[in-house]
């Protein structure tokens, strides 16, 4: 038999016991990160569309704050728009089926969820003018600035005492 020599290599230090509460821990928010997945009240889409909340731009300019919301695949009827005291409410629901019948099989399609999104106002905001569209799965909500929001502000000189 022919001695050949091979090659040790020297490992670090001893590995240290895990942590059963880190173990716990990861175990926990696995489970719930794949509840919410699943189960998630607020999802606009099931499965692999899974969309969790609206995105949202909110821009201003000199009269008015303006939001946009993109709310693919639905119509104006299927959004609300509500103020509730200095609130803003956007909710929506979406309810697809589709169905499919060939020589072979048949197949019915559904999605469906909800969504709600608040917005506090700010000060300066004309409720009494606020306007909402829904365009090519876009919703605009323009709101307008009071009169006295539009003012520049004033500045005033500092003197020296």
């Amino acid at each position: 038999m022919a001695n050949s020599q091979v090659e040790v290599k020297k490992s670090g230090p001893a590995p240290q016991p895990a942590d059963p509460w880190r173990s716990f821990r990861n175990e926990m928010d696995r489970v719930f990160e794949q509840f919410s997945q699943s189960f998630a009240p607020w999802s606009l889409f099931r499965g692999a569309e899974s969309v969790k909340l609206p995105s949202v731009d909110i821009t201003e300019d000199e009269k008015a704050f303006t939001l946009t919301a993109e709310l693919p695949g639905l119509a104006a009827e299927d959004v609300e728009v509500a103020l509730d005291g200095r609130t803003l409410v956007i909710k929506g629901e979406k309810q697809q089926e589709s169905t499919t019948e060939e020589k072979n099989y048949h197949l019915t399609e559904r999605s469906y969820g909800a969504f709600e999104r608040s917005f506090y106002l700010p000060d300066g905001v004309n409720a009494e003018a606020i306007a909402a569209s829904v365009a090519k799965g876009v919703l605009t909500v323009t709101l307008p600035k009071l009169p006295a929001a539009t003012e520049k502000a004033k500045k005033i000189e500092v003197k020296t005492a």
